[in-house]
């Protein structure tokens, strides 16, 4: 099922919400009480749920363990993916150290670099190759996803090495907007733009 991404996008918001309730012994949720702790309108909570044909009780609401087992499930964040990084700088480097990542469904295998004082050494029990030796780890790993989180100037290089690889997702961190085959799902996810957007509205007020 594909779903319209403004609804994809406010899924995890959902998810986060029921999962406290969950975690604190709360029962049940209406999509009142879910649409106020997460700034979205009810309707539009309701909407969203029911794409995923998931039905509340009359009076009571959603049953909130059956709940976050639908939205983990359809998320995806149930089911194991690995993954790599392609730069293992600042961010990079916490990227790896972020054991959080594999509670969602993302679990990173592998980082790559070029610099000789990080090959060969480890972050959070992960290895570092030289990006020359990724179709070998590739191989024996068959990761699914790439992270991207070198210098700009290399990002299409490390795309296109990656796609060659087979992998079938790119998360791109860097401000470059990659190019890729239409079948190669990428998702960008740069500071700067995120920074640019906050510091522009600050400015408005």
């Amino acid at each position: 099922m594909i779903l319209p991404e403004p609804s994809l996008r406010r899924l995890p918001w959902y998810l986060a919400h029921v999962k406290l309730l969950m975690n604190s012994g709360v029962e049940f949720v209406s999509s009142t009480q879910i649409a106020t702790a997460t700034n979205v309108d009810a309707s539009q909570v309701a909407k969203d749920l029911s794409l995923l044909e998931i039905s509340g009780k009359t009076r009571v609401g959603y049953e909130v363990k059956s709940l976050v087992e639908v939205l983990e499930d359809f998320l995806g964040f149930k089911k194991s993916h690995k993954a790599c990084i392609f730069g293992v700088g600042s961010l990079g480097g916490a990227l790896l150290q972020d054991s959080g990542l594999e509670q969602y469904g993302l679990k990173v295998v592998a980082g790559f670099d070029i610099r000789e004082d990080i090959i060969g050494k480890e972050i959070n029990g992960i290895s570092i190759y030289h990006i020359n030796d990724f179709y070998k780890i590739q191989e024996e790993e068959q990761m699914v996803i790439g992270i991207i989180t070198v210098p700009v100037d290399k990002a299409q290089e490390c795309a296109d090495l990656m796609v060659k690889g087979g992998v079938g997702a790119i998360w791109n961190f860097t401000p470059y907007k990659i190019k890729v085959d239409e079948n190669v799902v990428v998702q960008e996810t740069s500071l700067y733009a995120h920074l640019a957007v906050m510091f522009n509205r600050l400015n408005e007020k």
